[in-house]
């Protein structure tokens, strides 16, 4: 295992609370890339042009470097080109900010040819708006004026320009592919509800109890990378949920971007369970919360949210009632769950059943024919039937899809 000591800028007067929350979200990062802490520092002061910390913090850490022999020092602030430069070659350490720390998570974890795609678009979002740095260290020992750097710079950016923009048709292609599947399933009469909500709420935990399967769910940031899908049956409505992956504070817009066809899974919904983790500060929850809804909010005005309050076993009732009330403005059609016990399922299925789209109830007369009897099992498989009576012909009692109803009803027709 690699071992990696972890770094905090912070800012002058800013709240402890939030300090501590920021180190925390690193060290469980770290912790999911694989690497032992040995060490962790901080400093309180405004950023230094060259070294991010202060010179004499640099210096000061070189010599921790030297002697606990980290493999890698790892910065939660974002830090330029020049500044990674300056601090790897006074500590003589690789060293990498908590973008880059994410880049390393998710081409670990990567494995389908789209999220090959999406972590290379990701890296090279990254590296596009530092590309003058690079060319710049890289030509460091080279005679000054030799080419002159300016064309050396040009072809480095066009090149990364290049390789975004086939990145990108390949991943509409891949997109249309999905958006087809989509329609498919919507045809065929499911419906799509997305787990959301900020990473380590417990959404794999709460979608394997939902449809009784076995994805990954350790104590981990990211375990979810690829999206998951598998269909539940809600009082007879058949509804397709995916598992997603998890929102993280400061999640910069070109790594949304790049993701863009995995959130679109959440975009693409017809509700959305809206997972946090209720036993957390109630402030915590409240700013993550605010960051989900961020997210989500261009995409997702015409969609409807289920906020599911999960591992209510570790709180008691009145502290749940508490946090609750307090953030009811951003919890919409909240409904309390164990995904561990079990606890609450049936509200919360109710709950989906309520959000989702509705069908039209219809009642039609079928001849009685083995035509009529095929017409039947077809409405079963499609939509859900209330009440249906043989005798010289079938009555049929039953609730779907418009364009079901509308091929129902064009059959009759024909049969008639």
């Amino acid at each position: 295992m690699m071992r990696a000591i972890l770094v905090k800028r912070n800012e002058p007067r800013s709240e402890d609370e939030k300090n501590d929350l920021q180190m925390n979200e690193l060290r469980e990062l770290a912790g999911a890339a694989g690497y032992e802490i040995i060490l962790e520092i901080s400093q309180t002061r405004h950023p230094d042009r060259k070294y991010h910390l202060g010179r004499g913090k640099v210096e000061e850490l070189a010599l921790m470097v030297s002697d606990l022999k980290p493999d890698k020092l790892i910065f939660h602030n974002p830090l330029s080109t020049m500044q990674i430069y300056n601090i790897s070659e006074t500590c003589r350490c690789e060293t990498i900010d908590k973008f880059q720390l994410i880049l390393e998570i998710f081409a670990t974890r990567a494995t389908t040819h789209r999220s090959k795609l999406q972590v290379e678009l990701a890296r090279l979002e990254y590296e596009l708006p530092r590309a003058r740095a690079v060319i710049s260290i890289l030509k460091k020992d080279e005679r000054p004026g030799f080419m002159g750097l300016g064309g050396y710079e040009d072809s480095y950016a066009q090149d990364i320009k290049n390789r975004m923009t086939r990145i990108r048709s390949e991943l509409e292609t891949i997109q249309k592919d999905n958006e087809s599947l989509r329609a498919h399933r919507h045809s065929k009469g499911f419906s799509l509800a997305a787990l959301a909500g900020y990473t380590n709420a417990g959404k794999s935990t709460l979608f394997n109890a939902l449809v009784d399967e076995t994805v990954e769910s350790k104590d981990m940031l990211f375990t979810t990378l690829l999206p998951t899908t598998r269909s539940l049956k809600v009082e007879g409505r058949d509804i397709l949920v995916t598992d997603t992956v998890g929102f993280i504070e400061d999640l910069p817009h070109w790594m949304v971007d790049a993701f863009r066809s995995t959130l679109d899974e959440i975009f693409l919904a017809d509700v959305v369970l809206l997972v946090v983790d209720s036993s957390e500060p109630f402030e915590i929850i409240r700013k993550k919360l605010l960051v989900c809804h961020e997210t989500m909010w261009d995409q997702l005005q015409e969609v409807a949210i289920v906020t599911v309050f999960n591992k209510v076993d570790l709180v008691t009732e009145e502290e749940l009632q508490e946090k609750m009330t307090g953030l009811a403005y951003l919890a919409p059609n909240s409904v309390t769950v164990s995904a561990k016990t079990g606890f609450g399922f049936e509200k919360l299925k109710k709950q989906i059943r309520n959000q989702l789209p509705e069908w039209k109830r219809i009642s039609i007369t079928i001849p009685m024919s083995e035509e009529g009897m095929s017409l039947v099992a077809w409405i079963y498989d499609e939509g859900v039937v209330h009440n249906i009576s043989y005798t010289d012909v079938i009555s049929i009692d039953f609730e779907a899809r418009d364009k079901v109803i509308n091929k129902a009803i064009s059959l009759v027709n024909e049969l008639s």
